[in-house]
């Protein structure tokens, strides 16, 4: 099985989708601690976050998809990172390879973490009659509510940013933004 043609395959299917998550998760949890934006954002951005805008029977499909996707992902671009330890040196995107993989390496257990709380949560109240209340558990995990309010909202950044990071150093290894100039370096 080729897990690097498997990870290539995923990715750009789920670009948009990731980006989407991750700015409206940084959005909502930012500007809800920090900046103290209101509950009609907060639901613009976990109308984003959760695929609210596909409609209200879509959003499990739509969390159980994205989740599944970014753990394939995770677990084919870690076995990619394990079989190719030594990388070529005069390969173009040597250094984005080397970012790609140590962002995912520091980020990969907290990504996984997070996404399977969020699926577990949604799915939970969603389709197994589970309480919000009682699901409240997963949402302290998914969000890092567990560290305390103050550490909460660095908790995000520090995964809405990884995950963010892993989307550019991905796009700079397909060749996407290479015209670019202020990526070609």
């Amino acid at each position: 099985m080729n897990f690097s043609k498997i990870h290539r395959k995923i990715a750009p299917i789920l670009l948009i989708p990731l980006l989407l998550t991750a700015v409206s998760g940084l959005a909502y949890r930012l500007g809800r601690s920090w900046f103290g934006l209101d509950d009609e954002f907060g639901e613009l951005m976990m109308s984003l976050h959760e695929g609210r805008f596909l409609g209200d029977g879509l959003v499990p499909f739509y969390v159980l998809l994205m989740g599944l996707g970014l753990l394939g992902l995770l677990i084919t671009g870690l076995v990619v990172f394990r079989k190719r330890r030594a990388l070529s040196r005069n390969h173009p995107t040597q250094n984005w390879r080397r970012y790609h993989y140590m962002v995912a390496l520091a980020a990969a257990l907290p990504l996984l973490i997070s996404l399977l709380t969020g699926i577990a949560y949604r799915l939970g109240v969603n389709w197994f009659g589970v309480s919000e209340e009682s699901a409240e558990i997963l949402l302290v995990i998914h969000q890092g509510a567990y560290l305390g309010s103050a550490l909460k909202p660095f908790y995000v950044l520090g995964l809405g940013l990884s995950l963010l990071a892993l989307i550019i150093t991905g796009l700079q290894m397909l060749g996407v933004l290479r015209q670019w100039p202020s990526f070609s370096r």
